[in-house]
């Protein structure tokens, strides 16, 4: 028994935020036809593994940015339709996004 099942035992009438209730709920990430790239730069001395070219909403962007970072216990963000991920993880990626059913494409080194 975790910490929600123990919390929602105690607290039987507390309402459960909308937003933990869609992440619980599963819902699909919407796939595409074209692969996602994945490459990394150094930036300001640090290595940055960088995903491109994912065309779903942003809110999908999110979910899978958020996946993605929890799966690896990295930190990292999304910004202009990338998703920055702090560290060389691009085997990681790439078989965490292949199990989802996502085509990647690896380029350079």
């Amino acid at each position: 028994m975790d910490l929600k099942d123990q919390l929602k035992h105690l607290f039987p009438d507390h309402p459960v935020p909308a937003e933990e209730a869609s992440a619980e709920s599963g819902e699909p990430i919407w796939m595409q036809e074209d692969p996602i790239e994945c490459r990394y730069e150094k930036r300001k001395g640090k290595v940055v593994t960088i995903l491109a070219g994912y065309q779903g909403a942003d809110e999908d962007f999110k979910k899978l940015s958020r996946k993605i970072k929890k799966e690896l216990g990295v930190g990292g963000s999304w910004k202009k339709d990338q998703i920055l991920i702090q560290g060389d993880y691009r085997d990681k990626i790439i078989e965490l996004l292949r199990d989802e059913g996502f085509r990647v494409k690896r380029v350079g080194g």
